[in-house]
């Protein structure tokens, strides 16, 4: 071999290595290229979740939502603002039984199944008015929503007729149906239209229970809920009759029978 022919073959090997090494290098660069683009991805998949779950976290809850809402769908048979004045009897009836009740209160429906009745039929013989106001805070102190919901379907009853809303509440309290106070079956609408099924104006009603499963009237509910908060009131029940509360006589407590909550009344009217 020339050494012409030498020279041109190591040329040409060098020739070869210089373009295989910037192959190379351009694959390297191209790998490096992926690596921090994969990278970059992962990253903001990561901040992208965490973002996302702190959303999560701060965004408002359904009854939060309810009770900021702007525009209230309130029941039929109701008045003043937002729909949160509730006012059942006689038109001439000359005076007004303020009745503050929390769904979940125990103690309500010990007094809704022993005095409950009587009031039914004063309310009915026009004695006097009834003016309901709705309490949640059970569901603050147990936990749950079942106060919440429960007002919720209550106003879909009053949306049927003032006496579906009055047969419902005393389904709803009455010994069969009422839960204890921890245990929070108002929660579940599947619940609160089986209780509903025992009222004749409610029972296989479609409208109601459209209602009560769309939540149609829970930001009515969580209006109400505030309005009982502005009240003053701190337990319930609580009743009272021309700004002045019905007791049982003994205490500060209302009156849990039938007795003790027709000498309060009796009083009361001639007040």
């Amino acid at each position: 071999m020339s050494k012409r022919n030498t020279q041109a073959n190591k040329a040409a090997a060098r020739e070869r290595l210089r373009a295989e090494r910037e192959r190379q290098a351009k694959k390297d660069k191209v790998r490096r290229q992926i690596i921090v683009g994969v990278s970059i991805v992962g990253v903001l998949a990561v901040v992208g979740g965490v973002t996302w779950g702190v959303m999560q976290l701060n965004k408002p809850s359904h009854w939060e939502a309810a009770k900021d809402a702007k525009n209230v769908a309130a029941p039929k048979n109701t008045s003043g603002e937002n729909g949160t004045t509730v006012v059942i009897g006689k038109p001439t009836a000359k005076k007004t039984l303020e009745l503050y009740e929390d769904s979940r209160c125990p103690v309500c429906a010990t007094f809704e199944q022993a005095v409950g009745e009587t009031v039914r039929k004063d309310v009915d013989a026009g004695k006097y008015k009834i003016k309901y106001v709705g309490a949640t805070f059970i569901d603050g102190g147990a936990g749950g929503e079942g106060s919440k919901n429960a007002l919720s379907a209550l106003g879909a009853a009053l949306n049927v007729s003032p006496d579906a809303f009055l047969d419902y509440k005393a389904a709803l309290y009455s010994a069969k149906y009422h839960p204890e106070e921890t245990v929070d079956k108002f929660k579940d609408d599947s619940y609160l239209i089986k209780v509903a099924d025992s009222v004749d104006t409610l029972k296989g009603n479609a409208a109601f229970q459209k209602n009560v499963k769309d939540g149609t009237f829970d930001n009515w509910a969580m209006k109400m809920s505030e309005a009982f908060d502005k009240s003053g009131v701190r337990g319930t029940p609580t009743l009272k009759m021309g700004g002045e509360k019905l007791t049982d006589g003994q205490s500060e407590n209302a009156p849990m029978t039938v007795e003790a909550f027709n000498t309060a009344v009796t009083a009361a009217l001639k007040g």
